[in-house]
């Protein structure tokens, strides 16, 4: 590489890196605002008006004068949703240091000090989580939002999957506090784990017949969005992935590795309801892997299989008492209602 090589690809790292930070911090600073205008509509509602009349008409007063001043976008619906942003959230007006009643003149010289921790993702981000009403739930979403840089389009994916639930399903319900103040932390096989996985963006029709080809090339064709359905930490390393000995070959549908855990993760696809000899089979694969290609420093191979239907009387049968490395996991080709979830959960 020469120098003026290195020099170009050093400035336009700088600049990337630059422009980042300006749009994080500009989309920072929009929440922020929001939040504290919310705090301004509150703070007025409450000076004594009829609580009958007061929030139609201070919404409506002010939309009028703001959408005159700066455009439309201030409409008494997008006004609503900004009240609602600061009251979902205002357990953290003592994070930014705003007194309980405070001038809009001491609000003005807090925004010139945005709080990106405060507010780490952008006001769409926020509008989609104000949705959700349970404080957990959306404590979890924003965490892993923030921490796994999803945009927008993702983070809508993830919720409407019902992705806290089924987090839930795969662990004890001691941890769902856990799910809501850290996130999704990732220190053992079954951390990894979701009840059942949602493969809706393979486009494959849950009524029509397909094979277990058909679902791996579907995959292989997605595997970008697979990897996320799968969770943090995963590495794509092969399909049909062959291994032989005692003069037979042997083929793994998928093989993935996690960073997180330090393991290799063997995926076994499977269309139709899952069988005693797939579970035989899915030891053997592990077996190998853990006899044969992981090195000293990794931990042992877990092996997942992905099944359309399965009977947990047979798995806990077929594994062993403290089995801790094979997992079967149902999974669906639409994204199952909140409802259907809850049912099971309960």
């Amino acid at each position: 590489m020469t120098a003026n090589t290195l020099l170009i690809k050093q400035a336009v790292s700088l600049l990337e890196a630059a422009r980042h930070q300006a749009v994080k911090q500009t989309n920072s600073l929009m929440a922020l605002t929001y939040f504290y205008l919310g705090y301004l509509i509150v703070e007025h509602e409450q000076k004594g008006q009829s609580k009958a009349t007061y929030g139609a008409s201070t919404i409506k007063h002010l939309s009028k004068a703001l959408c005159k001043k700066f455009g439309n976008g201030f409409s008494e619906r997008n006004l609503e949703q900004i009240r609602a942003f600061f009251i979902m959230y205002k357990n953290r007006q003592k994070q930014l240091a705003i007194p309980q009643t405070a001038s809009a003149e001491s609000v003005k010289i807090r925004l010139e000090r945005p709080a990106t921790k405060v507010f780490p993702l952008s006001w769409s981000h926020y509008v989609l989580l104000c949705r959700i009403k349970d404080n957990n739930e959306r404590s979890f979403y924003e965490i892993e939002a923030t921490h796994n840089n999803w945009g927008v389009r993702e983070l809508l994916r993830q919720i409407n999957s019902n992705l806290f639930e089924r987090l839930i399903l795969s662990k004890d319900k001691r941890k769902i506090q856990e799910l809501a103040k850290k996130g999704q932390i990732v220190e053992k096989p079954e951390d990894i784990l979701k009840t059942p996985y949602i493969l809706e963006f393979l486009g494959l029709d849950d009524k029509n017949c397909y094979t277990e080809s058909d679902l791996e090339k579907a995959i292989i064709d997605k595997i970008e969005h697979f990897l996320l359905e799968m969770g943090k930490g995963f590495l794509f390393q092969g399909r049909q992935v062959r291994f032989s000995f005692d003069e037979e070959n042997f083929f793994v549908d998928l093989v993935l590795y996690n960073r997180l855990l330090q393991c290799f993760v063997l995926i076994d696809l499977k269309i139709g309801k899952l069988k005693h000899q797939d579970i035989g089979q899915m030891q053997m694969y592990v077996n190998y892997y853990d006899r044969y290609i992981k090195v000293s420093h990794e931990k042992p191979t877990v092996g997942i299989i992905i099944c359309k239907d399965k009977s947990d009387a047979i798995i806990e049968i077929t594994l062993p008492k403290d089995n801790k490395t094979i997992f079967a996991k149902e999974y669906k080709l639409y994204l199952p209602t909140k409802a259907e979830l809850k049912k099971i959960i309960e």
